[in-house]
């Protein structure tokens, strides 16, 4: 159904998607709205189109399928409207002024005739007009929301192009409507390209041909890829448009020249075609890499032999000659690899070249792709570690963004040696940048499992890194006698040499198993239960295993009785029973205590945390960073 009215209130909006929930005045009620508005504020007239549903907790809601924002349909509504604050320096008291001294022609002064404005005390002929222009700017802004949102794209993704563009972004749009494939992540070519038929391009128009080439590279960005084989290129863009061979590779032979993309030919039959700014990533880390490792070895400790030995006995730290080279390695080259599974040693090499290097008046710095990662490093090591995006201030490099800004100057990273840990997660944009930030002479010491999780973005650098053979490499494959206690470390390394894993105990083995069990379990119900009863009871009874301090659920999809979501309402549930302290988001419930995890960079947000009753402040959460939810407000 259809509702109009105006916003008397926001209750809340999501800063990132813009997920809002207000008040919202119609003729004889107000009502509750829920839904994504962006450049929504206080006192806006709107068109809804959606549906009432009743909340469990707040009762009648509307929620909101679209939108379109109208202007003022009433003097009174117009006074709201200019009072919310949109217009820097016009607030209620200057808004009743503007609406009492015109009227009725208000809106046409506001529009076209500005200089009137200056008959108001206060409001000078050059504010008069800087608050025509900021009115007339933001009206434009919802011509381009309600102008993409008639082809079906989300007023989430319409904020985005409003960003990128400008005011001029219908126009743009109108000439080239696919350059919304490469501003906005996600968007279904089909709507895209249904847009385009309608404004009038040919079936077989060569910019929609070259578009469908560059999305189907985009897509494949999407799965990890840098590239794409021609041949498999070709045949996807034939039945996208079902076009003929012959307009595809024109369209191929035209981005080439055009410098959008590159042709790579690996041997006589095989092209592989890249994204130009994913190519270009890849031959800057080609060779960031090896001239970073062919400068002077300056950072190299001279006496090292003797001063291995005096840190190897003041740590008391047991090195295997595996570990030995590796470090050994470390000194003697610019870049080095440290690659092996689980339980082989890793950490112990990062800490002892931390006590080496600082001894000998280095700076060491730590660091690791994501928030999780970087605070297991500081606990292992008792070093400060920080994700790579806080150590390069990169600022805000958009996940959502398809082209690449390669040439994004980054800020030189103050350090003697750089370490960085869970490597197999960085893809080829950020290795780019990395390397962008490092000095000649510095050294980089790259330490990861190719088997752990790979990059989300495209590329996969740790494990070209080490078949490329270019570098030094060191790899661990002995699981020292402490991890190999574990049956987790035991296994995964059996599971990765494609053996059995344990799942009894051997009669003859001392370890018995304490930490590694299999459920065989075909009933998703009974599944659900052991889950909860596991995370509830069972685990606490076998270990004092507190479910929000030692447990950890993982679920391979998000949809479904055992997704994340479903199976995150239930633990809720069972597990967080402080019903009197939550609040609902949309279709979430967030209650005081439960553990919330960041799925999204957020490089702006403020943030205070309290260590040791110390104030620590900052800005910027990234993907993969666990909290606790502590108090509702």
């Amino acid at each position: 159904m259809e509702i109009q009215g105006q916003i008397t209130e926001i209750i809340y909006q999501n800063e990132v998607n813009s997920y809002t929930v207000a008040e919202f005045q119609m003729e004889e009620e107000i009502t509750t709205v829920v839904g994504y508005l962006p450049f929504i504020n206080k006192g806006d007239s709107l068109k809804l189109i959606g549906k009432f549903v009743t909340h469990q907790d707040y009762g009648e809601q509307f929620k909101i399928d679209t939108f379109e924002k109208i202007m003022p349909q009433t003097l009174e509504a117009l006074e709201n409207y200019l009072a919310g604050g949109i217009i820097k320096g016009v607030g209620p008291a200057t808004a009743s002024k503007i609406v009492k001294k015109f009227g009725d022609e208000t809106l046409s002064i506001l529009k076209f005739e500005p200089a009137k404005l200056s008959q108001i005390k206060g409001i000078t002929p050059t504010r008069a007009e800087e608050i025509s222009q900021e009115f007339n700017e933001k009206w434009e802004l919802w011509q381009i929301v309600g102008f993409l949102e008639k082809f079906g794209i989300s007023a989430s993704n319409s904020k985005k192009v409003y960003e990128k563009i400008g005011k001029d972004a219908v126009s743009e749009i109108e000439k080239n409507p696919y350059i919304l494939l490469e501003i906005t992540y996600g968007v279904d070519f089909k709507k895209v390209d249904k847009m385009a038929m309608e404004l009038g391009l040919a079936v077989d128009s060569i910019q929609r041909i070259e578009s469908a080439v560059k999305y189907g590279l985009i897509l494949a960005t999407y799965n990890g890829n840098t590239c794409a084989i021609e041949e498999n290129l070709i045949k996807f863009v034939k039945d996208l448009l079902n076009v003929s061979e012959e307009h595809i590779e024109q369209a191929i032979i035209n981005l080439k020249v055009k410098n959008s993309i590159v042709i790579e030919e690996r041997n006589e039959k095989e092209k592989w075609i890249y994204l130009s700014e994913l190519f270009q990533c890849e031959k800057n880390v080609v060779i960031g890499l090896l001239t970073l490792n062919a400068a002077k070895n300056v950072k190299q400790i001279k006496k090292f032999k003797e001063e291995f030995k005096k840190i190897e006995k003041r740590t008391k730290i047991e090195l295997s000659e595996k570990q030995k080279e590796a470090i050994e390695a470390v000194n003697e080259n610019n870049v080095c690899v440290i690659t092996g599974g689980p339980g082989t040693g890793k950490t112990t090499i990062i800490k002892f070249i931390i006590e080496i290097y600082k001894n000998a008046g280095r700076k060491v710095v730590l660091c690791a792709p994501t928030g999780r990662a970087a605070k297991r490093m500081t606990e292992a090591t008792g070093e400060e570690a920080s994700t790579i995006h806080r150590l390069l201030e990169i600022g805000k490099i958009e996940e959502s963004q398809s082209v690449l800004d390669v040439e994004k100057q980054i800020a030189p990273i103050d350090a003697d040696i750089i370490i960085i840990d869970e490597v197999s997660m960085v893809d080829t944009a950020l290795m780019n940048y990395i390397l962008k930030g490092v000095y000649l002479g510095t050294k980089l010491i790259l330490v990861g499992d190719t088997n752990q999780l790979p990059s989300v973005g495209p590329g996969n650098v740790l494990e070209d890194i080490i078949e490329s053979e270019s570098l030094t490499v060191i790899e661990l494959n002995e699981i020292f006698r402490q991890a190999a206690k574990s049956k987790i470390i035991t296994n995964a390394h059996k599971v990765n040499n494609g053996e059995n894993f344990i799942n009894k105990n051997n009669e003859e083995d001392d370890n018995k198993l304490k930490d590694f069990f299999v459920i065989n379990e075909k009933s998703q119900e009974k599944m659900l239960y052991d889950v909860v009863s596991l995370c509830k009871e069972r685990l606490k009874k076998y270990g004092d295993y507190d479910f929000f301090n030692n447990i950890q659920v993982l679920t391979p999809t998000k949809k479904g009785s055992l997704g994340t979501r479903e199976l995150n309402k239930i633990l809720q549930q069972n597990l967080n029973l402080n019903v009197k302290n939550e609040k609902s988001y949309g279709d979430r419930i967030f209650r005081v205590g439960d553990k919330v995890m960041q799925t999204k960079n957020n490089y702006d947000i403020y943030w205070e945390k309290n260590i040791n009753d110390k104030i620590e402040i900052g800005s910027g959460i990234f993907n993969g960073e666990f909290g606790i939810v502590s108090r509702n407000r």
